[in-house]
């Protein structure tokens, strides 16, 4: 019988293209690292900074466009 740790070690969860479409966005622009998680049916952005989070509610439809999403996008500080 497998431990645990075994099994954890053989996992490998694989994000949605949305996820990584989004992290990697920011990154490229701003070059700071972001979580993004899903709550329902809206993806929830987490950045370092309330000026961040600002600009990157401004660019809104590029982030849309970006993950090729029409998912809500909630902005959060963290």
């Amino acid at each position: 019988m497998d431990s645990l740790q075994d099994l954890l070690g053989q996992y490998s969860a694989a994000q949605p293209d949305e996820m990584v479409a989004i992290k990697r966005y920011i990154f490229e622009e701003f070059g700071v690292p972001a979580s993004v998680g899903v709550q329902g049916e809206a993806l929830v952005v987490t950045v370092a900074s309330a000026s961040l989070a600002n600009t990157l509610r401004l660019r809104l439809t590029a982030l849309q466009a970006a993950a090729h999403t029409k998912k809500r996008l909630i902005f959060r500080i963290g």
